[in-house]
C-alpha cells in the first residue's frame, strides 16, 4: 500500500492541467484541418506511386517519425498493402539489402534534414527505387529529392517549449492513415480481405464467421407446415429450443415465422392451442438472410429491427437454417 506521505515531495498537477490538455488537442486538430485543406495532386501522384508499384513498401525514420513510420507500415500492411518498417540506421549498416529497385520508400522526417536518411537516398535511387518523402519542411533535401513530396508540416508544436514533437507526429499519422484508406478504396479491400490480415480474436470472429458457420440446419432446424395448428408449432419450438418456428410450404419455401413473443400476443387473444390454425396467427413475410453473409451482418439486422432470431434461406427463398443472438454470443460475434 502507497501512503500519501510517498507523495508529499512529488510534483503535483497544477490548476492549467485541464486548459493545457484542451490547448494541445486544440492544436494538433488544427494541424490536421490545415494538413486537409493544404492536400493536392502531389497526394494522388503518392497513391499512384504505390499502387503500380511491383515491390513492396518501405517505411522509414529516425526517432518519433521512427514510431510513426513503424505505425504507417501496419497499418499499409493490414490494409492491402504489402509494406514493412526498416530503421534508417540499421539500413546503412546491411538491411539496405531488403529493399529492392522495384519497392517504394516512404521516409518521415519532419526536418528533412535527418543525416541518416539523407546517408541511404543516393543509395536507393541509385538502385531504382522510388522515393515518397512526408516532411515538415518543403524546402528540405529530403523533399527535394523525392519523387513525390508529401508536406506534412505544422504552424506550431503543441509543446508549450515547441520542442517535442506532438502536432507534427499528429499530422504525419494522420497523412499515413489518409494514404492507406486511399490505397484500400483504390484496391477495393473488402471485409473479407480484412479479416484475412486479422484472424485473431474477436475482430477475425466478428470479419470470419458466415451465418452458415453457426445456423441451425437438418433436424435442429424448427419449422412446420403451413397447414398446421398452433399446438403442432408449440411442440416444435419445445423440440428445438430456439424460441422460433419457420411456416413453410411444401417445397419448403418460407411463408412465415412464430415467436415465443408472438405466443405471448396469440394466447391474449385466444385460449384455442389445439384448434387454432398457424397460418392465422404467424408473422408474415419475415426478415431473412442469407447463408453466405457475415454473421456480423446477421448482428446488425437483429440489433436494428429489434428481434431476437432470423430465419435463413436461399435465393428461391426456401428455408435452410436458424439462428438467435445466443448462436452469435457462442460464436464469439458479439
Amino acid at each position: 500500500m502507497i501512503s500519501n506521505e510517498q507523495f508529499a515531495d512529488s510534483p503535483q498537477p497544477t490548476g492549467n492541467a485541464l486548459e493545457l490538455a484542451r490547448r494541445v488537442l486544440t492544436i494538433e486538430a488544427k494541424a490536421i484541418e490545415a494538413l486537409r485543406d493544404r492536400l493536392d495532386a502531389t497526394f494522388t501522384q503518392a497513391v499512384e506511386l504505390i499502387l503500380h508499384c511491383s515491390g513492396r513498401v518501405v517505411v522509414s525514420g529516425m526517432g518519433k517519425s521512427g514510431h510513426v513510420a513503424r505505425k504507417i507500415a501496419s497499418t499499409l500492411a493490414s490494409t492491402g498493402t504489402p509494406a514493412f518498417f526498416v530503421h534508417p540506421a540499421e539500413a546503412s549498416h546491411g538491411d539496405l539489402g531488403m529493399i529492392t529497385q522495384h519497392d517504394v520508400l516512404i521516409a518521415l522526417s519532419n526536418s528533412g534534414e535527418s543525416a541518416e536518411l539523407l546517408t541511404i537516398v543516393p543509395l536507393l535511387k541509385r538502385h531504382g527505387a522510388k522515393l515518397i518523402t512526408m516532411t515538415g519542411n518543403p524546402g528540405s533535401t529530403l523533399a527535394r529529392e523525392a519523387d513525390v513530396h508529401l508536406d506534412a508540416s505544422v504552424e506550431q508544436e503543441a509543446c508549450p517549449l515547441g520542442l517535442a514533437p506532438t502536432a507534427s507526429t499528429t499530422a504525419a499519422l494522420a497523412l499515413g492513415d489518409a494514404l492507406a484508406v486511399a490505397l484500400l478504396d483504390a484496391r477495393g479491400f473488402g471485409a473479407d480481405d480484412f479479416a484475412r490480415t486479422h484472424p485473431g480474436g474477436a475482430l477475425g470472429r466478428r470479419l470470419l464467421v458466415h451465418v452458415k458457420d453457426i445456423m441451425h440446419k437438418g433436424d435442429a432446424l424448427p419449422k412446420v407446415l403451413v397447414s398446421a395448428t398452433l399446438s403442432d408449432a408449440l411442440l416444435e419450438m419445445t423440440r428445438k429450443g430456439l424460441g422460433m418456428t419457420a411456416i413453410v410450404d411444401a417445397q419448403d419455401r418460407v411463408l412465415g415465422i412464430f415467436t415465443d413473443g408472438d405466443l405471448r400476443r396469440t394466447l391474449d387473444k385466444t385460449a384455442d392451442i389445439r384448434g387454432t390454425p398457424i397460418s392465422q396467427v404467424m408473422g408474415k413475410n419475415p426478415r431473412t438472410i442469407a447463408p453466405e453473409v457475415l454473421a456480423a451482418e446477421a448482428v446488425q439486422q437483429m440489433e436494428q429491427y429489434k428481434i431476437n432470431g432470423l430465419l435463413v434461406a436461399d435465393a428461391q427463398q426456401r428455408l435452410v437454417g436458424a439462428l438467435n443472438m445466443h448462436d452469435l454470443f457462442r460464436a464469439g460475434v458479439v
